[in-house]
């Protein structure tokens, strides 16, 4: 909290002066407001009658210890916050979330991808592979429009649940585009690895910040 002064006067030089409250909480003050007050001290000190060394010495101590403080308040909050934001994403285990990346899970001969076209396509197929490269399901599509959404809904009983490769190929003409794919996961696990959060599947991890959706 910085410190709240509670009246202006002008200084023999014209400067404005801010006055505070002699009954201010002094521990309170934060390490912006202790320096903007040690600075107009030493402004508006008497010429005559500069401040002692030993004194400004004592002030820089203080600011130090200020800003120890500040240090240690916002690596607690930080802590608690990671901690919070852990827990609650334990609340992902079991659940099927959509993420970025090429492998997708069947479950009772269904599963979702969805796919965007990084430039105008003029057809596009995507394709569901299985551990040994063979094609179980595939979709076609026509004059696809750049960053739009294309979603691929499986619903197959004669696919074996587990996870299969998505390929998508897409062309405008002869040109290749690339394409960003999603695809869904059951997430198994919360790990936590230098500060990041990481969301556990069974073929491997993906972070936090690639998950596209919950649920479904």
């Amino acid at each position: 909290m910085a410190a709240e002064n509670i009246n202006t006067i002008q200084g023999m030089a014209g400067h404005p002066i801010k006055v505070y409250d002699a009954n201010y909480d002094n521990s309170k003050m934060d390490q912006e407001g202790f320096l903007k007050v040690l600075l107009t001290s030493f402004q508006f000190q008497d010429p005559f009658e500069t401040q002692d060394i030993a004194k400004f010495i004592d002030n820089t101590v203080k600011l130090r210890e200020l800003e120890v403080m500040k240090n240690f308040e916002d690596a607690v909050k930080s802590l608690d916050n990671n901690n919070t934001l852990f827990f609650n994403t334990a609340n992902l285990i079991d659940k099927k979330v959509l993420y970025k990346g090429d492998e997708t899970l069947v479950e009772e001969g269904k599963s979702e991808v969805e796919f965007i076209p990084k430039k105008d396509a003029t057809q596009a197929t995507l394709y569901l592979f299985d551990d040994e490269d063979n094609i179980v399901a595939q979709k076609e599509y026509t004059n696809l429009h750049a960053n739009q959404k294309y979603t691929f809904e499986l619903e197959d009983n004669q696919v074996p649940d587990g996870y299969y490769r998505v390929s998508v190929v897409a062309k405008n003409g002869e040109e290749k585009v690339e394409s960003a794919v999603m695809s869904t996961a059951k997430v198994t696990g919360i790990e936590r690895d230098s500060g990041d959060l990481w969301v556990l599947y069974e073929r491997g991890k993906v972070s936090l910040d690639d998950l596209e959706r919950i649920g479904g």
